[in-house]
Formats: C-alpha cells, structure tokens, sequence
C-alpha cells in the first residue's frame, strides 16, 4: 500500500470564505492533483472528523458525499475523538490490503470557528464536580504525574514550543506562524493550567488533510514518488478503569509495539530517522518518546533538553510544527500521518529532513484511549 497524493489547506482561526463542503473539497482536489488523478480513478472515500455536536452538523458525511466525488461509490466514516485522522486512514489501507478497493481517498477535516471545542471538551466526569475547563483541564494532571515520576524540570514544556513554533514558520500550511517567538516569551505566557501555559497549547484551527492511497499497481503507474507503508495499527482501551497508567497508556505501547513487529524495527531509536508525533500540549512530547520506545521509563524529556528532537537533531520530531501549531481536531492525527509520508518523498520543503527514509507518523485521542500510527518508507516493504 502506497501514498501517491497529499493536499492541505492552509490551516487557520476561520475559513469563513468557504463552507465545510468546499474545505474538505479544497484538500481532496489538491490530493488528486499531486497524484495526477481524477475523480474517476478513486473508487471509494473515508472520512474521519471529531464528535458531530463540535459544529452541530449530524452526519456530515451525507451531505459531503458529492463535495468528495463520492456519489455512487462506498463511503465510509471514521470516529476515534482526537486520533480519528489517523485511524480514518488506516481504514482506507485495510481496504485496499483487502483487495476490497484499488485507489481510495481519504480525508479529515474539522471546522473549529463553527463550533465551541472548549466547553465541548468540559464534559464533567461520573461522580467528581466539573472543575475543568477544555482538554487541557484533563490533561494537566497528568502532565504533573509525569514531572513527578521523572523529576523532569519545569522549564521542558516551553522547549517543546519554542521548537514547534520554529519549524511552523518553514511549513506554509501551519496555521500559527509567529514569527517574533522567543523562548522567553513562552515562559512569560500565562499558566493555563498548571503546568501548562498558554504558548504551550495548542490553537483552533479550521482545515482539512487527504490523502490518495493506492495498491502496488497503482502506485507503480505514479508519475510521483511514493511513500510506503511498513505497518499500521490502532489499539484503545477504557478511559477510566483500576491501574491505568495516564502517563503511558498500555494501549499505546501496544500499538507501536505492533507497528514496529510489521516493519521490522528492531531499535525503533536507530531504525526511524523522524516522528510526527500528536502533541496537542507540549509536555506531551516527552511522555510519547517513553510511550513510544524512543526512550527508557524517565529519560524522555532528556532527549528534548539535549536538543535531539530539534529538526537538524537526531531524531527530529513534529518538523511541520505539529498539533501545537495546527489543530483542526478531526484532521490533526491525519496531517501528521501525512507530514509523515512527506518526509519519505522527499517533498516535506523547508522543513524536509535530509535523508529521512522510514518516519513514524502517530495520533492519540480522547482521554488518551485511542492510539493510531503508521510507519511509512521511502521504499516498499521486502514482504
């Protein structure tokens, strides 16, 4: 299974010259000209967003159907809260691992400014009063939990940031593009939630990612390079039981353990040159490196203070800017699945990694039960 076209659009506060029809139309168009293909050649679309009530439209994707070329083809929708990008993809792979389809589109979009994500996210958990204000409310303690499990220093978070914000401004398709951003001025933001501070989050954003995925036979009429997939998978499990550890779900483990038995990667440290990684708040950078095997149990936020995630580091992570600088919620996890098979093609721009070959592309969701990740590669897979 192959990558043959990408299309974004420019990720902003509000897209208020189009409708959600003509977003997700925009990105779908723009896929099918990097693959040099028509409406005719995709022969069924998947679609992911985030919970429907976010902009109070019920099944969006009957009304979709025909902005995405859809009517008379299957269509299918994806919903997995925050990965639901990432997981909408991995749905069209299966359907063509199956031989059930031979090209598929697949895109995610959210439309933030028609929606109130905010005081969506503060739904009040059984039997606790309802203190918290948006995911960030959620997450915080978790966050905590992690500095005191790691004695990591507080000063990691506005590192995350400041890096994310640097290499936003080499992505044109980043919705934030600060281009005063200083180190000083993410640890002057105000605390949001303790430790999270404002620099810290993640914006609103209005956008739309797809992708054109195709089998072998398809990917060798490409006219383009291609990036290909070496594993994929999706694990969940409850957001609240006895023992779940918040700080590195099991779930998560087990998905990228998966990932990695598919592509053959032994040391995931050595074998992947990069990582898209979804880090809606910026301490979450150093918890996915543990989560994920690129580091021992409390040494994750020591690769970030060492400079080894920067974008010329060892292992770049988040080159695009990430989810800190580029957050329609239902695209998120699939712009990174993508800024992922970028890299591999060699068409990621100024924030192209010299000589990325295999990249790891990740999306988390909800209150961290959902995971979904593939891993793609400049070359197909020996088996």
């Amino acid at each position: 299974m192959a990558v043959v076209g990408i299309g974004q659009t420019k990720h902003v506060a509000a897209r208020r010259d189009v409708s959600i029809a003509g977003l997700v139309r925009e990105a779908a168009r723009r896929a099918l000209e990097d693959a040099e293909l028509t409406w005719a050649d995709i022969d069924a679309v998947v679609i992911g967003k985030a919970p429907d009530f976010f902009e109070g439209v019920m099944m969006p994707e009957l009304y979709l159907a025909d902005a995405l070329g859809a009517v008379g083809k299957p269509m299918l929708r994806v919903h997995t809260a925050g990965s639901v990008g990432g997981s909408t993809a991995l749905v069209a792979t299966n359907l063509i691992a199956g031989r059930v389809h031979g090209t598929v589109l697949t895109l995610a979009y959210e439309k933030q400014s028609e929606s109130n994500a905010m005081w969506g996210l503060s739904l009040p958990i059984p039997f606790q009063q309802p203190l918290l204000a948006g995911a960030g409310g959620f997450f915080a303690p978790h966050v905590r939990a992690y500095m005191r499990r790691t004695g990591a220093p507080d000063t990691v978070g506005s590192l995350v940031a400041y890096k994310d914000r640097r290499n936003a401004l080499k992505n044109p398709y980043a919705h934030l593009h600060e281009h005063d951003i200083t180190l000083e001025k993410v640890q002057a933001s105000p605390m949001l939630w303790d430790p999270i501070r404002y620099s810290e989050t993640c914006p609103s954003s209005d956008g739309a990612c797809a992708m054109v995925l195709t089998d072998r036979a398809g990917a060798a009429r490409s006219p383009r390079p291609a990036a290909w997939m070496h594993g994929g998978a999706m694990r969940s499990e409850p957001t609240l039981f006895a023992g779940k550890d918040f700080v590195s779900p099991q779930a998560g483990k087990d998905c990228a353990a998966d990932v990695y038995r598919q592509a053959g990667i032994a040391d995931p440290r050595r074998d992947i040159d990069a990582v898209e990684m979804y880090v809606p708040f910026s301490w979450y950078e150093p918890m996915w490196l543990e989560n994920l095997g690129f580091a021992d149990e409390g040494e994750g936020w020591k690769l970030t203070e060492s400079g080894v995630t920067e974008l010329d580091g060892d292992l770049p992570v988040n080159m695009s800017g990430g989810v800190l600088s580029t957050n329609p919620i239902g695209a998120s996890g699939m712009i990174r699945f993508a800024e992922a098979a970028l890299q591999v093609r060699g068409q990621a721009g100024e924030h192209q990694v010299d000589g990325a070959r295999r990249v790891l592309g990740h999306a988390y969701g909800g209150g961290s039960q959902f995971f979904s990740m593939w891993l793609v590669g400049a070359e197909p897979p020996t088996s």
